[in-house]
């Protein structure tokens, strides 16, 4: 294939996945990225573009040619509405300019959240369902789509690792209810259905949840049953008191403001954390695309290395 393929994030997690397999399948590259600083994901040749979302240039830049740009950039922690929207809305905006300026405008797949679905929580859903609005509303004359993944893991997450490494030890800190139910998806999954996408013309626009492929999803029982099958030990799920997370929430919100850093753990990230139902049915986008994800949780963290030493 001689067709370039236009990544931002692609520095990211699901980033790095996504450039590995595509440039597995020997589709060419061409990566934005922020600085000179900024490190290729492993095992990639690829063309890079310096820049940012906030630059048309290199936007102009980056989509020239394309056959299709995968967005992967984002924001993912941040103390305010704007923290989020600055990328997350207003990037995803540009990058819309400069693909619908394109003499030829490329395709378009961008990685939303399936936060998006309750954006009264966060800031963080707010911004990604107001990107989703944005292609909904502005994007009318490219084709594009729009992906709502549940909790992602695998080779390479730095989110999700520490609470896989502590159920690894013998208990899960659950910061809701144990009864919560959540999707879940390997991230070489995403990868493959990117591939896919790529490889199908006319794929009607639209915004698609997708995970594993468990129907009704997890809930803390279940996983810390799969961890304790592959730690061969005893694995027990204990619901955290509401103030000792509500309490450095606060704190670190107010904190971040006047330190001037990016946090994570925020009363509106707890308010994610702790709601009763982030179950999704991705049966739209397989019937869309004829696409089945292949690895459910046990295969998945078999395959994550540095959390038990079962993994591989």
């Amino acid at each position: 294939m001689s067709k370039y393929i236009a990544i931002t994030g692609a520095s990211g997690f699901i980033g790095r996945s996504i450039c590995r397999h595509l440039r597995a399948q020997d589709w060419r590259l061409r990566l934005l990225m922020r600085s000179s600083a900024s490190v290729l994901p492993d095992e990639v040749d690829a063309e890079v573009v310096r820049g940012s979302l906030h630059d048309p240039d290199a936007l102009t830049r980056l989509v020239d040619g394309a056959y299709a740009v995968v967005h992967c950039a984002g924001v993912v922690r941040g103390a305010s509405q704007q923290d989020f929207d600055v990328v997350n809305v207003d990037g995803l905006a540009r990058l819309l300019d400069a693909i619908q300026a394109a003499a030829i405008p490329p395709r378009l797949l961008a990685l939303s959240s399936l936060a998006a679905r309750e954006p009264e929580l966060s800031f963080y859903a707010a911004s990604k369902r107001r990107g989703e609005q944005l292609l909904e509303t502005q994007a009318e004359s490219i084709n594009w789509l729009a992906l709502r993944p549940p909790a992602v893991y695998g080779p390479g997450d730095r989110e999700m690792l520490p609470l896989f490494r502590a159920m690894a030890k013998g208990f899960a800190l659950v910061p809701g209810k144990r009864t919560s139910r959540f999707s879940m998806i390997y991230v070489e999954d995403i990868a493959e259905l990117v591939s896919v996408w790529l490889g199908r013309e006319n794929v009607p626009s639209g915004v698609f949840a997708l995970h594993d492929g468990r129907d009704g999803g997890y809930d803390w029982d279940d996983v810390c049953q799969v961890v304790s099958e592959l730690c061969q030990r005893p694995v027990r799920s204990i619901e955290i008191p509401s103030l000792l997370l509500d309490v450095p929430a606060w704190l670190n919100a107010r904190l971040s403001r006047w330190l001037g850093y990016a946090p994570m753990l925020t009363t509106e990230k707890l308010n994610e954390l702790r709601h009763p139902d982030w179950v999704c049915d991705n049966a739209s986008i397989s019937e869309l695309l004829d696409w089945q994800p292949r690895v459910q949780l046990r295969e998945g963290l078999l395959q994550t290395p540095g959390w038990c030493s079962v993994s591989r």
